[in-house]
C-alpha cells in the first residue's frame, strides 16, 4: 500500500513546518476581506498559525499577518483568532 504524503505548511509565528490539519488558516480573498478559514479550502491568499497562544502572540507582535497579506489586519480578526486558538487549546 502506498503511503500518503502529508501536506506541510509553515507557521508564521514560530516558523515550524507542521501538518496542514494542525494549523489554523487565515485567508485574504480577492475582495480584500480577511477571515478565518475553518474548511482550509477557501480561495485566496492563506497564512497559517499554530494552535498555540504563545505562537499567536509572537506573530501578532512581529506583525506577521500584515506582512503575509501586504495590508493592515483589524483588531477584530486578531480577537476572533485568539478566541479560536483559546478554544482549541482548552479542548485538547
Amino acid at each position: 500500500m502506498k503511503k500518503r504524503r502529508i501536506p506541510l505548511r509553515k507557521c508564521i509565528g514560530c516558523g515550524e513546518m507542521i501538518g496542514k490539519k494542525g494549523l489554523i488558516r487565515v485567508v485574504k480573498n480577492k475582495d480584500g476581506e480577511i477571515f478565518i478559514d475553518s474548511t482550509g479550502k477557501q480561495a485566496g491568499r492563506g497564512a497559517y498559525i499554530c494552535n498555540d497562544l504563545a505562537c499567536f502572540e509572537k506573530a501578532r507582535k512581529s506583525k506577521a499577518f500584515e506582512r503575509a497579506f501586504k495590508s493592515a489586519v483589524s483588531e477584530k480578526i486578531y480577537d476572533s483568532l485568539e478566541k479560536a486558538i483559546g478554544e482549541n487549546e482548552s479542548g485538547q
